[in-house]
């Protein structure tokens, strides 16, 4: 058996069976969803078990409570194949006033909405799993914390070990617990299959319409190069229209976005709209982006190679990989991961911000000083134009690369930050 690698989630759930009475676990499929609920589990059904699937179903259908028995927390793994699990869970939970009684777990597809009475609300808590950052993977040597970055330390240091070539293999292989410790071919597979998976099943059981495989495989591909964009459905109806002997619509091209955002295949960023000196009008479109490079990789079926040969395409993906790993890390300390765009182009790609309104504003870069150089204008434009009487200044700036040997603060305060020294 493989040994469990730890994760920032593992906290994260303990601390929620200490506010609720059952918590959720959501995330895509291969994530380590049930997995990091048996750490902690004191029993466990799983109710898609071969020789007990259609037991289980007709026992939720007659007496769900007898499926809730058992010591706490009690892993109920996908529970999703018998809604009444749900209400059954909610009232046992409201019955015993305790919390900390279930963790529910499932694959990525939706629950029929009409089997659940009850929305859960006061009892039931949600708890987002994603890939595996580069900290949990053993990748990160997490020499500085995104956490210590809000108290603007005068002083940061890591060093850089991850050079481009596996920087590459990363962004390839993704963030997939089974391929983190698989040899490289391996590994590499996983994210293909993943993919695969998606295109020819997954999404069709997000929404329950079949789907043309051909045309899904244009959407992924699509969306694999726009990431980091804010870019209209009408211009990915358009690309994948080129090349599609049928007539689409924008509705068709929404329909199946919205079925890889239902299984978490995509995972799109909100706008910020800070305060600002000026009358700027500020873009509210989401930044589209998978929720690992990796799924990028598979769509556009490129590998290492491939990006080494060509760094704007690398550059590209690099940035998914650091919004997933910025997205945990942030998660980790009640944050939350936004951007900022504004009509005059002006562009930052990541805005953390906590619950208590500090912020940090972060530019990622491949590497190299003209990359770098441009980051830092576009934080220190960006920094220019916040109204400071309104709202607090910025608790940090940061440039996140993959490229540069040390972690450290320039003299005008910015922060330089290699991927592979960041934790939360």
């Amino acid at each position: 058996m493989k040994e469990y690698k730890k994760r920032i989630a593992d906290e994260l759930l303990i601390e929620k069976l200490e506010e609720k009475g059952a918590v959720v676990i959501e995330g895509p499929k291969w994530c380590g969803k049930t997995t990091t609920a048996l750490q902690v589990a004191n029993s466990v059904i799983r109710m898609d078990e071969p020789k007990k699937r259609e037991d289980n179903i007709r026992i939720s259908e007659i007496d769900p409570a007898r499926l809730l028995e058992g010591k706490t927390p009690r892993l109920i793994d996908e529970w999703q194949i018998a809604p009444k699990i749900w209400d059954a869970a909610r009232y046992e939970v409201d019955s015993r006033n305790d919390e900390g009684q279930f963790i529910l777990t499932g694959s990525a597809v939706p629950v029929d909405s009409n089997e659940i009475k009850h929305s859960g609300t006061g009892r039931f808590t949600w708890l987002t799993m994603r890939p595996m950052s580069l900290f949990e993977s053993g990748e990160s040597n997490g020499e500085v914390s995104l956490e210590d970055l809000f108290s603007s330390p005068e002083i940061i240091s890591g060093k850089n070990d991850m050079n481009i070539d596996k920087l590459a293999y990363v962004i390839c292989r993704g963030g997939w617990p089974r391929a983190v410790d698989m040899k490289e071919r391996a590994a590499l597979a996983q994210a293909v299959d993943y993919y695969d998976g998606v295109v020819k099943s997954d999404i069709n059981r997000a929404d329950g319409v079949s789907k043309n495989p051909e045309r899904v495989k244009r959407l992924m591909r699509s969306y694999a190069r726009i990431q980091g964009g804010q870019v209209a459905n009408t211009l990915i109806r358009d690309d994948i229209a080129a090349n599609d002997t049928d007539s689409l619509n924008e509705d068709t091209v929404v329909s199946y976005i919205n079925a890889l955002k239902k299984i978490f295949v995509v995972e799109d960023m909100p706008a910020w709209n800070p305060n600002l000196r000026s009358k700027t009008a500020i873009r509210t479109s989401d930044t589209r982006y998978y929720v690992d490079s990796s799924i990028a990789t598979a769509a556009l079926g490129i590998n290492p190679k491939d990006l080494i040969n060509d760094l704007a395409t690398m550059g590209l993906l690099f940035e998914t990989m650091c919004v997933r790993d910025l997205r945990v890390y942030s998660e980790a300390i009640g944050g939350q991961v936004l951007h900022y765009r504004d009509k005059s182009g002006l562009e930052c790609d990541m805005v953390i911000r906590l619950r208590n309104g500090s912020y940090g504003l972060v530019e990622v870069k491949l590497g190299g000083e003209t990359l770098i150089a441009e980051g830092v204008k576009n934080l220190t434009d960006l920094r220019d134009k916040i109204d400071t009487a309104k709202m607090n200044d910025p608790s940090f700036m940061a440039i996140v690369v993959g490229i540069g040997e040390y972690a450290y603060r320039r003299e005008d305060g910015i922060y330089i930050i290699p991927i592979a020294c960041l934790k939360n």
